[in-house]
């Protein structure tokens, strides 16, 4: 079956896209609610037309990541899988990065996306943080986070916004926490709702790179942050530092993995 890639660029611009430009490429075929070709609130459409107001080719896919697929871009976002990735898949991703490939996940839910982060060197925890400062909106689960490791990510930042991010932290020695939560902020590991003593309390992280041989990649512990309703102000600055960072790829273009 040949493979379709949607081009964002074809809707943002009047002029053709050059393959010259750095191509970005969405996956959108692991059960994805939220999807870069529509408009509604929750949905991606602003975040991938921040990446192509940077010059940048924009795409997605439906389609199993395959090597032929993965061949044809320079950056991969993975965004809300709400279904597992295969063995073949997860090695295939891999073998992207370490061939010098940009990648970044944002989580949804847990369980689908634990396999491959495991495999990349991320692990994230069994529930979500919840804050005791800078809360959003009386909510627990929606904060800001202020405490960033300096890095071309975080550039002219003081804070960005989550809405309701699972902790996660490398387990690689080439990984870093870029970002985290307060020391007062807990997860529920109890399920019943409140803060208990079997609880952790901790500062948590909620953005973690790492690098596996010639590549790079990032885990947001959320997947909100860049929808619609929430991509203004810091969170799109760090959406556009995002764009750049996902461009600076070893990989050139055209090469074979």
């Amino acid at each position: 079956m040949p493979i379709i890639l949607v081009l964002l660029a074809l809707l943002f611009f009047s002029a053709p896209v050059h393959a010259e430009h750095p191509r970005i490429l969405f996956d959108q075929g692991h059960g994805q609610a939220f999807v870069i070709e529509k408009n509604d609130d929750l949905q991606l459409s602003g975040l991938a037309r921040t990446f192509a107001n940077q010059g940048y080719e924009v795409s997605s896919t439906a389609h199993p990541l395959t090597s032929q697929l993965l061949d044809q871009t320079d950056a991969l976002v993975i965004s809300g899988a709400f279904t597992p990735f295969s063995t073949a898949e997860i090695a295939r991703i891999r073998q992207f990065v370490a061939a010098g490939g940009r990648l970044v996940i944002m989580v949804h839910i847990a369980s689908p996306v634990l396999p491959l982060l495991l495999n990349l060197g991320v692990d994230i925890a069994n529930g979500v943080i919840r804050e005791k400062q800078q809360i959003l909106d009386n909510q627990p689960l929606n904060f800001r986070t202020s405490s960033l490791q300096p890095h071309p990510l975080t550039k002219n930042l003081d804070f960005f916004s989550l809405y309701g991010s699972w902790p996660v932290r490398p387990i690689s020695a080439n990984g870093q926490i870029l970002a985290f939560t307060s020391a007062r902020s807990w997860v529920d590991l109890s399920g019943d709702q409140q803060q208990s003593p079997g609880d952790a309390v901790q500062s948590f992280g909620v953005l973690v790179e790492n690098r596996i041989n010639r590549g790079k990649l990032l885990v947001f512990g959320d997947d909100a942050l860049f929808q619609n309703r929430f991509l203004n102000d810091n969170n799109q600055r760090l959406a556009a530092n995002l764009g750049r960072w996902l461009t600076k790829t070893a990989k050139p273009v055209g090469q074979e993995i």
